[in-house]
C-alpha cells in the first residue's frame, strides 16, 4: 500500500477544522450548563492551537473567548474570567487584518497593533460584529456589582494593591458586557501606582494613552419620577426627555463634565517608567506628551531627570541648546534648559541665566520664578545643619562663613520669591517662603504681613 502524505495546508486545514469543532462544542456545552464538558473541549482546542488564536476565523475566535470565559467565571475565577470576555467586544470594536502567513495559512489579527508585529505584509482590513455579548448579561450583571464594591472598600480602606485588580476586574466585566469604561481602567492603574506596583501601573497607564483616552466625558443625568432614582441617560434621551417638560417622567436633568486628565497619564506615567529604570522609555513618552503639553513643568522637570539618570545630559543639553539658538524667543526652551541645568552644581549659573531669558521673554511665567527662587536659595536645611555641626566642633570662624553666605543667598533669593507671589498670589507656599525670608532679612513689617496671610489662606482651605 503507497503511504499517503499530507501537504501541509492541509495539515494546518485539519488542524483548524478540529479546533472549530471543539470550540463549538465547548460553547454549546457551556449554554448546556455542563461546565466539565466545555472544559474538556477548550483543553483540546487549546493544546492544537498553541496560544495562536489568530488562525482562528473572528467567530470562532468569539466561540472560544466565550467559553473560556464562561467556564472560568463558573470556577469562581472572575478577573481571569473577564478578560477572556473582554476580548469577545474588541472584536467588535477593532479592525481584523485577514491574510496568508509564510505557511499559506489564513490569519486573522484583532488591531492594527497585532497585526504590525506579525510581520506579515499586504493585510486587508475587516470588520466583525460579536453575537455572543448578549448572552453573558445576567451572568456578569451580578459580578460586575460585587467587585465594584469589593474594589470601593479596598481602596476606602487604602488597601490600593487589593483595590487594583478588582477595579480593573469591573473594567473587563464592563467591556464584556459592551461597555468600554475606561474611567475603571484608570482607577485600577491609579491604585496600582499608589500600592507601587510599578509594572502594572506601567501597563494600564500605557493602554489608556494609546487608547486615547483623556477622561472628559459628559454624563447626563436625570431622575425618575417613579423610582426617585437618579439615572443616567443617553443624549439622545435626555434631550427628548427635557423637551417634554412635566409629561415626562423625568424631572431634576442634568449634565456634568468631567475633567480632561491626559497630561497628568502622562505625567504620571512618566514618573513611573523613571522610578522603575526605564529611562528609554520614559524619554520617547515624555517627547511625545511634551508636543502634546508644551507647558508641563512636570514633563520639562522628567525630561531632565529621565537623561541625568540615563547618562545622556550632554546630548540633550545640546539639544536644547540648538532649539534655542535656532528659535531664541521660545520661553518653554529656555525653560527647559534651566531646568536640565539645574540638575548639575557645574552648570547652576547657566541655568540661572537661561531662566531669566525665559523670563524676559515671559515675564510671567510662574514655574520660572519658581524655579530660580528655590535655586538661588540652594539647600537651607543643608546650610544649618553644617552650620550647627561647625559649631559642635568647636569651629567658630567656619560657622560665621556658613551663617554669612546663608544671609547673603537669602537676599538675594527675595527678590525673585516676590516676584514669584506678584504672578502667584494664591500660591501657600510662596507666601510661606516670602514669610521666611522677610524674617532672616529683619523686616519685620513684612514678617508680620505675610504671617497674617499665611493663616488666612490655611484657614480658607481648612488647613
Amino acid at each position: 500500500m503507497k503511504k499517503i502524505f499530507l501537504s501541509a495546508a492541509l495539515v494546518s486545514m485539519t488542524f483548524a477544522m478540529a479546533q472549530k469543532k471543539e470550540i463549538a462544542a465547548a460553547a454549546k456545552a457551556v449554554e448546556a450548563g455542563d461546565m466539565s464538558a466545555a472544559n474538556a473541549q477548550i483543553t483540546a482546542a487549546e493544546a492544537a492551537m498553541g496560544g495562536q488564536t489568530y488562525m482562528l476565523e473572528p467567530s470562532v475566535q468569539e466561540q472560544y473567548y466565550y467559553a473560556k470565559g464562561m467556564s472560568l467565571l463558573k470556577a469562581g475565577k472572575s478577573a481571569e474570567g473577564a478578560t477572556y470576555l473582554a476580548k469577545m467586544t474588541d472584536l467588535g470594536k477593532m479592525k481584523i487584518y485577514t491574510g496568508k502567513d509564510s505557511s499559506k495559512n489564513k490569519v486573522y489579527y484583532v488591531g492594527k497593533e497585532a497585526a504590525d508585529k506579525s510581520g506579515i505584509q499586504g493585510l486587508k482590513e475587516e470588520t466583525y460584529n460579536p453575537t455572543l455579548t448578549g448572552k453573558i448579561a445576567n451572568t456578569i450583571n451580578p459580578l460586575i456589582e460585587s467587585a465594584n464594591k469589593a474594589a470601593m472598600d479596598y481602596y476606602n480602606a487604602k488597601n490600593y494593591a487589593a483595590a487594583a485588580p478588582k477595579f480593573e476586574e469591573v473594567y473587563d466585566l464592563l467591556k464584556a458586557g459592551g461597555q468600554d469604561n475606561k474611567q475603571y481602567l484608570y482607577y485600577a492603574g491609579l491604585n496600582y501606582a499608589l500600592a507601587q506596583n510599578r509594572p502594572a501601573a506601567i501597563k494600564v497607564y500605557d493602554e489608556l494613552i494609546s487608547s486615547g483616552y483623556t477622561g472628559a466625558e459628559t454624563t447626563y443625568t436625570a431622575k425618575n419620577k417613579k423610582s426617585g432614582a437618579l439615572e443616567n441617560l443617553s443624549k439622545t434621551a435626555w434631550d427628548l426627555y427635557k423637551k417634554m417638560g412635566d409629561a415626562a417622567d423625568y424631572t431634576d436633568f442634568k449634565m456634568d463634565k468631567s475633567k480632561n486628565i491626559e497630561q497628568e497619564l502622562y505625567e504620571t506615567n512618566a514618573a513611573l517608567l523613571i522610578e522603575d529604570g526605564k529611562y528609554d522609555a520614559a524619554l520617547a513618552l515624555i517627547d511625545a506628551g511634551m508636543k502634546k503639553f508644551p507647558k508641563s513643568t512636570k514633563l520639562a522637570e522628567f525630561q531632565g531627570t529621565a537623561y541625568y539618570k540615563a547618562g545622556k545630559m550632554d546630548d540633550f543639553v545640546a539639544t536644547l541648546k540648538s532649539t534655542v539658538a535656532k528659535n531664541p524667543t521660545d520661553s518653554n526652551a529656555w525653560y527647559n534648559l534651566g531646568v536640565l541645568q539645574s540638575k548639575d552644581p557645574a552648570t547652576e549659573a547657566e541655568a540661572v541665566a537661561s531662566y531669566k531669558k525665559s523670563l524676559e521673554l515671559k515675564p510671567d511665567y510662574v514655574e520660572a520664578w519658581q524655579n530660580l527662587t528655590y535655586l538661588t536659595m540652594g539647600d537651607d536645611a543643608k546650610a544649618i545643619d553644617d552650620y550647627n555641626a561647625a559649631k559642635k566642633a568647636g569651629k567658630p570662624d567656619a560657622a560665621n562663613k556658613i551663617i554669612e553666605a546663608r544671609r547673603a543667598r537669602l537676599a538675594a533669593t527675595l527678590p525673585y520669591a516676590e516676584k514669584w507671589y506678584q504672578y502667584d498670589p494664591n500660591n501657600l507656599e510662596a507666601v510661606r517662603l516670602l514669610k521666611g525670608l522677610y524674617q532672616s532679612n529683619k523686616n519685620e513689617a513684612k514678617f508680620q504681613e505675610f504671617k497674617a496671610k499665611e493663616a488666612a489662606m490655611k484657614a480658607a482651605e481648612g488647613k
